[in-house]
């Protein structure tokens, strides 16, 4: 039996599960499971890998892309740049555990956002400061597209919420939401930001796949501007992780 899964805190928003079961059904994979698995902290990371002695991999959820690092062995080098991992390959030898760490958001995102992208697209605002939020910068830089993140408690160089008027949000064509404002199940929420300043020239990208609509696309689109969920990127890194899991040595 292999065993793979995910951690985080919550997982109710979480699609991994059900993406990876159907997986096994349609590729007649009998010999796998996927499994949710919630951690009050992580430091239950190694406790959870002793006792699934089939754990082969496991998908990284918030809270817990920047602090897993702390238990990987080897991590790649976009997972050590950026500072967050978001896939974990268990190696086993005897009794040993050796762990490699990737981030798979970067690639993903990058890959799902450039087709949308138009000649105007070279100013982006980032919503967030976490570990999904490093993945979107690393991929901005990657594509050339200069960007500002927002953050509830911003560092230097950084922007605050109440600082987005106007002028900064019209000449930030790009918007992308890289927190979990709006996931499933506190869907009634969206990010504070001055939505009649979007016009049919902006681009939004919510990370949240879970609703498929967020508030946070129902008006850019009401604004007439692009919009984009974040269940393609989901898929992507999904398929990537999988590659990882089973294929890289």
């Amino acid at each position: 039996m292999r065993t793979y899964g995910i951690i985080g805190n919550p997982l109710s928003h979480s699609r991994s599960k059900t993406y990876f079961e159907k997986k096994f059904r349609e590729e007649n994979l009998e010999d796998c499971r996927y499994e949710n698995y919630p951690l009050h902290d992580i430091s239950e990371l190694p406790g959870l890998i002793s006792r699934e002695s089939t754990l082969r991999g496991i998908n990284v959820t918030i809270p817990y892309k920047e602090s897993v690092l702390r238990y990987i062995n080897r991590p790649d080098p976009v997972a050590s740049e950026i500072g967050a991992a978001n896939v974990l390959k268990i190696n086993r030898d005897g009794g040993k555990v050796f762990i490699e760490g990737y981030n798979t958001d970067m690639p993903a995102f990058r890959d799902t956002l450039q087709p949308m992208l138009k000649r105007d697209h070279q100013r982006a605002l980032v919503l967030g400061s976490g570990g999904a939020s490093r993945a979107v910068v690393f991929a901005l830089k990657a594509l050339g597209i200069d960007y500002s993140i927002v953050s509830r408690s911003p560092q230097p160089n950084q922007l605050s919420y109440a600082m987005l008027n106007y002028e900064v949000i019209q000449s930030h064509p790009v918007i992308i939401n890289a927190t979990p404002v709006g996931m499933f199940p506190d869907t009634a929420r969206f990010p504070e930001i001055p939505y009649d300043a979007i016009t049919g020239d902006h681009l939004l990208y919510d990370l949240v796949y879970n609703p498929q609509e967020t508030i946070f696309l129902r008006k850019g689109a009401t604004r007439g501007a692009m919009v984009k969920n974040g269940l393609e990127m989901l898929n992507r890194q999904a398929e990537m992780g999988w590659e990882i899991w089973n294929y890289f040595f």
